[in-house]
């Protein structure tokens, strides 16, 4: 499986309607192993149901079939990518993979769930065309990557979109909710006027791209909100006696997630969701690059899952005593899970003790040819030693050139892609550099270059044995997986855990932690009616034009408007804009009363 880069989206997605102006959708996340389903009746012509789906899944991938199959007056799904996301891959299959009979036998094989709790047994003909795009968009994956996905390793959710508030993605423009509406309009800083950014403190892209998910799609279930904001913030009024604000109150506890959290890498959730993949075919060739790499990468994940599973008895600590019903849970469902010991001591019959997750490059190779345990093959023993002897070799060779040509300054760096090379900086080179240096190329203050020493050294070691002793313990990796895939599971459980509580401990707690103890007051949600605070004045501002009776331009108008706020608002005052940030004949003009405004409201809050 191909590792997806940085915050990239990581969901393909499948579209298919009838003539009865119902849309079916199936979203694969990628990097999640999660398979979101949708059916509904486009009620527009213009399609703004499925434009909200697709602007909040934010697709690499869109695949369609090759017949439009529009009712009158509607532009078909195929068309519909064509017009308004032409930047989007989108891949057309026949339509005969679009089979809805296919897609619910893979998804009663795939999905972690049992069939039965996701009513797939009872709404088998009302999802029928999203089973369809299921069946497609799986196919094309595992054609497409080379991989088959793991039994009962993903998690499928139904008709997600109605668990979930819809926001078009005009009002989420307007709203400013993930970009700010007028960039120019603000400065350089302009990115920490969207709510997305003010809150996107979280430390794992998983953590980022689930707030992301939240913002789009607030949740509508008052339970679940309500558990939530049970870890968070203090209650008022009738519901104070239940309440468990113990992030903010248990200063153990908070700093206790925040600590076991930095544990992970930006990418953990991706790596433990690697388990849901496996390869097609495994090759035995000696030198299959392929192979090569697959070892590498397999290797990495197994060190990192390792890591994380050395962390949870920290999470069980911090956890313990733990009163709300989320916190509780997780607990429960992962603390007090046995899967989760039976995986680690697998891991311990193969992979060596002293084996950590490493970010530096070369200490990170290293782990990978010394991950497996010494005494399985004796061909990997070998090619360890004579890796340790050349790597001796190479530093005592920088250590030559700093005696001899005079370079105390001289660096041995490593990366993946060439290995090492030396680094010597401009001001310790007097003249020409000796003709001994090949390859130099200028960086920065330094220039980094080899020598034909070097290149020998690492063409006969660092890469060839490097990688050939990796490929002497590809069975031993490919065994271990297979039997961590037995509880495949539990690792999509325990990255979902772990992007949860990066949302709610990095983000949210951490933004309320930052502020005055009164800034945030815990909202009541209640199916009937609803609570405000009492107000002593209301200011609005809709929109200003040139005002001819008083012989004023549009900046003079809203300057005078912002002058009478600025003169009679108050803490318990509110505001109400239409377009905060409109672009109009005067746009400096509005920025300048509004950050008029805006600095006294911080002023007087």
């Amino acid at each position: 499986m191909e590792d997806d880069a940085g915050e990239q989206s990581s969901f393909v997605t499948g579209l298919i309607q009838n003539r009865a102006k119902e849309v079916g959708v199936a979203a694969f996340d990628l990097r999640s192993a999660a398979l979101h389903l949708s059916q509904y009746i486009e009620t527009s012509s213009s399609y703004q149901n499925t434009k909200t789906l697709l602007h909040f899944y934010d697709p690499t991938v869109i695949i369609v079939s090759p017949n439009k199959l529009a009712p009158d007056g509607m532009v078909g799904v195929s068309e519909l990518i064509d017009r308004f996301y032409p930047s989007v891959r989108k891949v057309v299959m026949a339509r005969g993979c679009f089979d809805d009979t296919k897609g619910a036998v893979m998804i009663k094989n795939l999905a972690a769930k049992e069939p039965s709790a996701l009513s797939l047994d009872t709404y088998y003909k009302q999802y029928y065309l999203c089973l369809a795009a299921a069946a497609a968009i799986i196919k094309w994956i595992e054609a497409e990557k080379g991989v088959i996905v793991t039994n009962h390793s993903l998690s499928v959710t139904f008709n997600g979109s109605f668990d979930h508030m819809n926001i078009d993605a005009t009002s989420v423009r307007n709203l400013e909710i993930i970009e700010p509406l007028h960039s120019a309009l603000w400065g350089t800083s302009n990115k920490k006027r969207s709510l997305f950014h003010m809150l996107k403190t979280t430390k794992t892209i998983g953590g980022t791209r689930l707030l992301r998910a939240n913002l789009l799609q607030p949740l509508k279930d008052i339970e679940t909100i309500n558990t939530r904001l049970d870890c968070l913030t203090k209650t008022t009024g009738i519901m104070v006696l239940i309440a468990q604000d113990e992030l903010m109150t248990n200063e153990q506890l908070f700093f206790g997630l925040s600590q076991f959290l930095r544990k992970f890498p930006k990418e953990t959730d991706r790596v433990l969701c690697h388990f849901c993949f496996k390869p097609k075919k495994v090759t035995s060739k000696v030198l299959d690059v392929d192979n090569a790499k697959k070892s590498q990468t397999l290797i990495s994940s197994i060190i990192l899952l390792k890591t994380a599973l050395d962390a949870l008895p920290l999470l069980a600590k911090v956890l313990k005593d733990a009163q709300s019903f989320l916190l509780a849970n997780i607990y429960r469902s992962v603390c007090e899970n046995e899967k989760y010991a039976s995986i680690r001591k697998r891991i311990g019959e193969v992979i060596d003790e002293d084996v950590l997750h490493a970010r530096v490059p070369f200490v990170a190779r290293t782990q990978q040819c010394f991950a497996i345990k010494g005494g399985i093959d004796g061909l990997l023993d070998i090619a360890r030693r004579s890796f340790c002897d050349t790597s001796e070799a190479v530093h005592n060779l920088a250590n030559k050139y700093r005696e001899e040509l005079k370079l105390p300054n001289l660096k041995l760096p490593f990366n993946n892609r060439q290995g090492f090379y030396l680094s010597i900086p401009h001001k310790d080179i007097q003249g020409k550099l000796p003709s001994t240096f090949i390859q130099v190329v200028k960086h920065g203050n330094n220039i980094h270059c080899s020598t034909l020493e070097l290149a020998s050294l690492l063409d006969d070691v660092l890469i060839n044995v490097g990688e050939n002793g990796q490929l002497q313990h590809l069975a031993a990796v490919f065994a271990l997986v297979d039997a961590i895939r037995e509880d495949v599971s539990v690792l999509t459980l325990l990255a979902e855990v772990l992007c949860l509580l990066d949302m709610i401990v990095n983000s949210f707690a951490h933004t309320i932690s930052t502020k005055p103890v009164d800034r945030y007051t815990r909202p009541h949600f209640t199916a009937h009616f609803s609570t405000i605070r009492v107000v002593d004045r209301i200011f609005t501002r809709m929109g200003t034009v040139d005002n001819l009776e008083s012989n004023s331009s549009t900046f003079m108008t809203e300057m005078k408007e912002t002058a009478f706020v600025m003169q009679n608002v108050s803490e318990r005052s509110l505001i109400v804009m239409d377009e905060l940030g409109r672009a109009t004949s005067s746009s400096d003009g509005f920025a300048i009363a509004w950050s008029c405004c805006e600095h006294l409201l911080s002023l007087k809050a």
